[in-house]
């Protein structure tokens, strides 16, 4: 039994032995002489060979021997290197950074405050986004599919148009939500310079992976051509005009060598942002997730019509946090705001909405779900309308109104339940979920 005296004793390393086996009992073989006189055969006396266990236990003792040696030389080397270390590059990325962070220190872009350092906030708007992506925390496997199988097999289930709009959806968004998050993570993380802000936008790339996850799910789910749909972006014209359109504004942007910091660099930073949020997110989506939710209001694909739901709700709240770092970088850098540059910002707006026209027209090439390609092209000149007036440009569509104020309520975060009442869609996660 131990006592706590012996806690006390001092220890002295054991010294190293040879590994101890009952083989040491055993006499051992005499060197065989070396030029010794030849013997008659009768009178030669071999020396017997190892035995196998001790050839395999010297074998590893050599092997810990030489890992021992190998263990010694590279901490050696690692200290070594340590001793030559240059920290110059370190101590220049802390620059400016020895000090506390104040609030007026930190900006959007070109800041040189420590990004490490997340409080005092100076956004507030953008950690209480963050806080809400967190709350609105779903995954696709909690929504069930099964009326949509049963559905999508039945020949007689839907009509060859509304196959078409659901599977012109799936191509699209497959891809297109991948797109927004590689230009998240690849280029915007990187320059924008706001830890709260930065903070959003690694929720807002999560939630873009789980609306990829979300689509691969509808796909797997319905059993369909997985190559077909997710190369659509590459062969379906107006799938791949609306990709290849965002993908040229942030093509040099996810240059690791691009850096803002001139006001040409702050412009593209400022045009990419533009493009994502208020077009691609803010127009390009728009088309498609109304089909898919009137598919839902009339009890058809209502698993596929939920999971869209709540990308729409997640996507209004990229939207509004898009819109919002646009208008911050304006009021922080009035320079950039010029003439040209909101000529080229309401182009970009324009174009896109003209691309998602196109597609509307492509998905809808006759009148299905209560809805039209022109009350489309009224419904897209009513949002392009928004986004322009919401980033401080007029209006470029007279007399247009809303065809589907139903969408409003479908986007609204404070709603009770969903229109199939299928589950709580003031979705929060864990402890947090009220069911009443």
């Amino acid at each position: 039994m131990l006592s706590w005296d012996e806690f006390h004793q001092e220890e002295k390393p054991a010294p190293v032995a040879q590994p101890r086996t009952e083989r040491e009992s055993e006499p051992k073989a005499e060197p065989a002489p070396v030029a010794a006189v030849a013997k008659p055969a009768a009178q030669q006396v071999q020396a017997p060979a190892p035995a196998p266990a001790a050839a395999a236990s010297n074998f590893e003792s050599n092997l810990e021997a030489e890992d021992e040696k190998n263990n010694a030389e590279a901490l050696q080397k690692a200290i070594d290197d340590l001793q030559e270390l240059d920290i110059s590059a370190g101590l220049e990325e802390l620059e400016g950074s020895a000090e506390r962070v104040a609030v007026d220190d930190k900006r959007m872009i070109n800041c040189r405050a420590d990004l490490n350092q997340l409080v005092p906030f100076k956004y507030d708007w953008a950690w209480q986004k963050y806080l809400d992506g967190c709350a609105n925390h779903w995954m696709p496997q909690e929504v069930n599919m099964n009326a949509d199988i049963a559905l999508w097999k039945n020949p007689n289930g839907l009509t060859e148009d509304e196959r078409l709009i659901v599977q012109r959806n799936l191509g699209f968004f497959s891809t297109a939500d991948s797109l927004v998050a590689n230009n998240l993570v690849l280029a915007i993380y990187r320059l924008i310079t706001n830890p709260e802000c930065r903070q959003y936008i690694l929720r807002q790339a999560f939630e873009e992976a789980i609306h990829t996850h979300a689509y691969q799910y509808c796909i797997e789910s319905l059993g369909m051509d997985e190559g077909e749909i997710f190369n659509m972006y590459h062969e379906i014209p107006s799938v791949a005009k609306k990709a290849s359109w965002g993908l040229k504004y942030t093509q040099s942007l996810s240059d690791p060598k691009f850096n803002t910091g001139t006001p040409e660099t702050d412009k593209d930073l400022l045009k990419n942002l533009i493009a994502f949020y208020c077009c691609l997110e803010g127009i390009f989506f728009y088309c498609g997730f109304t089909q898919i939710l009137s598919m839902g209001r009339r009890n058809k694909m209502t698993g596929t019509s939920e999971q869209f739901q709540y990308i729409l709700r997640d996507e209004s709240m990229h939207l509004n946090f898009g819109i919002d770092m646009i208008n911050q970088i304006k009021l922080e850098n009035p320079h950039l705001w010029d003439a040209a540059m909101k000529e080229e910002a309401t182009q970009m707006i324009l174009q896109a909405t003209q691309l998602e026209i196109e597609y509307a027209r492509d998905t809808m090439p006759r009148g299905v779900l209560g809805m039209n390609a022109a009350m489309m092209e009224e419904y897209l000149q009513f949002i392009a309308n928004r986004r322009l007036v919401q980033i401080g440009l007029p209006e470029q569509f007279q007399g247009v109104s809303n065809p589907f104020p139903w969408m409003s309520e479908i986007m609204d975060l404070r709603k009770e339940k969903n229109f199939f009442e299928t589950r709580v869609i003031e979705y929060q996660t864990g402890g947090a979920l009220s069911w009443d």
